[in-house]
């Protein structure tokens, strides 16, 4: 017997052995039993010694040898993210794979699209006769060029039968269809910036190149990316292309069809068909797609010949991933880009501090794009309301109402931003002050108004709104606060004949609603929009002239460091949605805090000022990027005995191991959201410069929560490394 280890979907941080009578090479999938249970595997590494008594050593039950396995490159890149992020290495496997293929089942590989022509000995075969004009079209077609079999069936229904008629007479021979073809030149013409982001980027092919292109909102980055994209794909090279939200996929997949017409495209992000996401990521795994699009997940797909990544919005917090494999894909991208001597171009106008940082060390190439790309467009003119003394119908002051029932009077498209769905944020009772919270959460519940709930929208709980107050029997129930819901009824009210359209998770619930609100917008059959942050990225609506931000204030009461920075951004990137092309935009936002530096600089639209300042304050308080941080979280019934597990594993480190004295430990203390789903939660901050004591450090805590789980088994833990949320 030869003894492999392999990688499965456990909560193990070790790789388990199995028996076979041969060796099997890397890479390749099998199922195994596992608790009595069949499961799918990954073979790691043939040919091992067991460490254990062999006789308890289980059999390889089924191998699924379909002549294609997991490449090494990948098999790297899954055991670095495992160690980085301090996650067993089988769990880590399984959740970079797509549903198939974590299945114990054998799964079909993709079919090779062939091209369909004639022969030579077709060429000297007559045409069927003109009366039978679809299958005289059918051979008109197959005899002027290359076809695919889709395009075949346009000119006939039944060009399959045909074909294969035509194929056993050597009339019609087949050639795989190429991953990328011919690929037209661009409508556009790049400006000089452009140009010269573009030159700078391609001169980098084929070695680690990592660039950050900040380009202000608008300034045509997209076309850049093609640019680019186009010379690594006419060189037979793969591109990796990130996205930070499936709803921004439609619009680009319209423009990368038109630009890149021939070229072999999959999606891959979390809205695809189980069974077509295992389909695209064996397209892209076997060279058969030369252009991967996708979200997070999708920068673990198996490319061999990946000539560059692109990272669009790379700023956007969505890249991170907040649960299970706590990772993040613009970094594990630019680990990938090293890996494959690549270049990877990270994207955004508003870039994150940490990418800005690394551009002033000297670790990153800037690139900038200063001037819009559209020729007559402009940066919108920013005006920030001071609603101290302004009163306020529902959220609008007058002068907004004003604005935006002149821009409905001129034919303007309007953009009411609030980045908070549903009717309103709380139920509240006059009579006694009870407020409806979440059983499970230490949150309120949200009010929405449609479907007669009231919603969790962390954890989903929800329930039917309340007749009266639980405690005091009023039954005169105020809602306290705006959502997207009640400024849509009030804007339906102001302006009763616009046409109102409302953009948020709620609305947008189907695979489908996207590409039906991008065709209401482009054929301006919409007034006004309303929506939360999926309206602020990356979206080109071209008629777009005006843009009112409310509520935005909450978010500079966040104790989180990194509140000021979320803030600019979201306020940047939603500013840049007016004014794209030839009408001049102009942005209201209302705040009771206008000399706060945030809004200070977003009126000046100077990103490089407040990036300045920003990383200034961070490296006095020596906070990221100045330093690294790690979370140890636990979750149980109760606070204390969550902080228990904690306190316990701390207080064993210190009696018997000390950390690195450059690591500074905080807690154990609650989180700000104390309670999540039923469970109460605490957390501990690892922070240091050194990022190798770190992840030493991160290690003596693994191991002692691990030797306590026995001890607390109702108490679970977890480790995020680089946290984002405070």
């Amino acid at each position: 017997m030869i003894y492999h280890q392999l990688a499965l979907n456990v909560p193990l941080y070790s790789l388990l052995t199995y028996a076979c009578p041969i060796a099997l090479p890397a890479g390749t999938r099998v199922a195994v039993r596992f608790r009595k249970r069949l499961v799918a595997a990954i073979v790691w590494e043939s040919n091992v010694q067991p460490e254990i008594d062999i006789s308890k050593i289980l059999p390889i039950e089924t191998i699924f040898s379909d002549g294609w396995q997991l490449p090494a490159d990948w098999r790297a890149l899954l055991s670095f993210t495992a160690r980085y992020y301090h996650y067993p290495l089988g769990q880590a496997v399984m959740a970079a794979l797509p549903k198939g293929l974590r299945q114990p089942e054998a799964v079909p590989l993709p079919r090779q699209e062939m091209m369909y022509t004639l022969s030579t000995s077709g060429r000297l075969q007559p045409p069927p006769p003109a009366r039978f004009h679809k299958q005289h079209a059918l051979w008109q077609c197959l005899q002027s060029a290359p076809a695919t079999l889709q395009q075949l069936k346009t000119r006939h229904t039944q060009a399959a039968h045909y074909l294969n008629q035509w194929q056993q007479q050597g009339w019609v021979q087949t050639t795989p269809v190429p991953a990328c073809g011919s690929i037209p030149t661009s409508q556009h013409q790049l400006n000089q910036q452009q140009q010269h982001a573009s030159t700078s980027i391609q001169a980098k092919a084929g070695q680690f190149a990592p660039f950050l292109l900040y380009g202000i909102t608008g300034s045509g980055k997209t076309e850049v990316y093609f640019d680019i994209m186009a010379k690594v794909l006419q060189q037979g090279k793969q591109v990796l292309f990130l996205l930070p939200e499936i709803n921004l996929t439609p619009q680009l997949m319209q423009r990368v069809h038109q630009r890149f017409p021939h070229t072999v495209t999959v999606v891959l992000h979390s809205q695809t068909a189980p069974g077509q996401r295992t389909s695209n990521y064996l397209q892209a795994a076997l060279g058969q797609a030369a252009l991967v699009i996708g979200t997070r997940l999708a920068v673990f797909t198996p490319m061999h010949n990946l000539g560059l990544i692109v990272v669009d919005e790379e700023h956007d917090y969505s890249f991170k991933q907040e649960s299970e494999l706590r990772y993040q894909a613009r970094d594990l991208a630019v680990w990938r880009a090293r890996q494959t001597n690549c270049p990877i171009v990270l994207g955004s106008a508003t870039p994150s501090l940490e990418s800005w940082y690394k551009t002033q060390q000297g670790d990153y190439q800037l690139l900038q794009l200063s001037e819009r790309a559209h020729a007559s467009a402009q940066l919108p003119q920013i005006h920030l309301l001071d609603i101290r003394r302004l009163a306020l119908d529902n959220g609008l002051s007058d002068i907004i109402k004003q604005k935006l029932q002149a821009n409905f009077t001129n034919g303007g498209l309007s953009m009411v931003y609030l980045n908070r769905r549903g009717f309103a944020p709380a139920l509240f009772c006059a009579a006694c002050g009870h407020t409806f919270g979440c059983p499970n959460c230490s949150a309120k519940m949200v009010l929405h108004q449609h479907a007669g709930q009231l919603r969790c929208h962390h954890c989903d709980y929800h329930q039917r709104i309340p007749h009266c107050c639980p405690e005091c029997g009023n039954q005169d129930l105020t809602a306290v606060g705006q959502g997207t819901q009640r400024i849509e009824e009030n804007l339906q009210y102001l302006l009763p004949n616009a046409r109102i359209l409302r953009v948020d998770r709620d609305s947008t619930a189907h695979r489908q609603d996207w590409a039906e609100i991008y065709s209401r917008i482009m054929q301006r059959q919409v007034d006004v929009l309303v929506g939360t942050q999926m309206l602020a990225k990356g979206h080109d609506f071209p008629h777009l002239n005006l843009v009112v931000v409310l509520n935005a204030d909450n978010s500079l009461y966040s104790a989180d460091f990194r509140a000021p920075e979320r803030l600019f951004a979201e306020l940047m990137q939603v500013s840049g949605r007016a004014g794209r092309a030839d009408c001049r935009g102009d942005v209201w936002v209302q705040t009771r805090q206008p000399e706060h530096k945030v809004y200070q600089a977003l009126a000046a639209q100077n990103y490089v000022t407040f990036a300045t300042a920003e990383l200034a304050e961070r490296q006095e308080l020596g906070m990221p990027p100045f330093s690294h941080m790690a979370a140890i979280r636990a979750d149980a019934k109760t606070m204390r005995e969550a902080q228990e597990l904690l306190r316990q594993a701390l207080q064993g480190i210190e009696q018997q191991q000390s950390l690195p004295a450059c690591v500074s430990v905080f807690g154990p203390v609650p989180m700000l959201m104390a309670r999540l789903a039923g469970y109460e939660r605490a957390q501990v901050f690892l922070e240091s410069k050194n990022r190798r004591d770190l992840h030493h450090s991160i290690s003596i805590w693994q191991s002692w929560l691990q030797h306590l789980e026995k001890i607390y088994p109702q108490t679970r833990w977890l480790i995020d490394v680089d946290p984002l949320e405070m």
